[in-house]
């Protein structure tokens, strides 16, 4: 069991127990994160999810276990994690926050890093690479990703 960091929790949202969760997912990967009765893990206990929805770009979430805007007010600031088991996103899939843990090879054999994922659009991203002492940016897109080794936490790619 791997817990993978899915964002931070920036607020509260009504009367009812509603939090505001701020992440870096795409619609395709919220969907899988955060479908109802699916759990979140926040401060090592999981919560049950009652309902989802999204407002001014921020995932809004209520549990089964709060109704009342006191119960959640400790949450704010705090980290919201994924059980990987739970998740199961493929191996070609891999959450941003994880990513950012992976070493970068070259179809060529150059070593790097990736230094930060840049959302250029609705479900599109670039990668800012760093490779032998330059920046590179990189799409992130099946021309570019030769495969994503998520057994020793490498990503491989191919520069132009």
């Amino acid at each position: 069991m791997g817990l993978l960091e899915i964002g931070r929790v920036v607020g509260t949202h009504g009367i009812k127990g509603e939090i505001k969760i701020k992440t870096d997912l795409n619609s395709v990967q919220k969907k899988q994160v955060f479908a109802l009765n699916s759990t979140l893990i926040i401060d090592k206990v999981a919560y049950k999810i009652k309902s989802y929805r999204v407002h001014k770009n921020l995932d809004m979430i209520t549990f089964f276990e709060f109704n009342n805007i006191n119960q959640v007010l400790d949450f704010v600031k705090k980290k919201v994690y994924k059980d990987e088991d739970e998740l199961n996103l493929g191996n070609d899939n891999v959450l941003d926050s994880e990513l950012m843990t992976y070493k970068v090879l070259t179809t060529e054999g150059q070593q790097g890093l990736i230094k930060s994922i840049e959302i250029t659009g609705p479900n599109y991203k670039v990668l800012r690479l760093e490779i032998k002492g330059k920046e590179i940016l990189l799409p992130y897109h099946k021309d570019f990703i030769e495969e994503i080794r998520k057994e020793d936490k490498t990503i491989i790619v191919k520069l132009l």
